[in-house]
């Protein structure tokens, strides 16, 4: 993952992005009548698709390879807590791409923090 301003404030815009693509997306289509376990599965799989259009959107300007798994966890994700959320009570839009955004910052978070760990500490040679 790149550290310069412009790929930092681009993975943060474009997981923010796609998490309230992935909450509006479970607003329009979980109702409270569904089961939570179904809808998260559901959602997951729609959260991913959103990544993925989302991934071929910012692709040209960001990087693939440094995009797409944050953009993919993060859409997968949005989609299963809103998923889920809106299985158990009616939320309003507001709340569902809130929920959306928190969960698509929470995604790109998680992926820093993996990143860092992974790749660990190197020395000068």
């Amino acid at each position: 993952m790149d550290h310069r301003l412009f790929f930092v404030v681009g993975d943060l815009l474009a997981n923010l992005l796609v998490g309230v693509i992935a909450g509006l997306l479970s607003w329009l289509i979980v109702d409270t009548g569904w089961n939570m376990v179904i809808a998260m599965f559901v959602m997951m799989a729609v959260g991913m698709i959103a990544g993925l259009v989302v991934f071929m959107v910012v692709t040209f300007k960001l990087g693939a390879m440094e995009v797409m798994v944050p953009v993919m966890f993060s859409g997968m994700l949005s989609g299963m807590f809103v998923g889920m959320a809106m299985a158990m009570m009616p939320l309003s839009l507001g709340d569902a791409a809130m929920y959306g955004g928190a969960s698509g910052l929470l995604g790109i978070a998680i992926c820093w923090i993996a990143n860092t760990l992974l790749r660990g500490k190197t020395r000068q040679a």
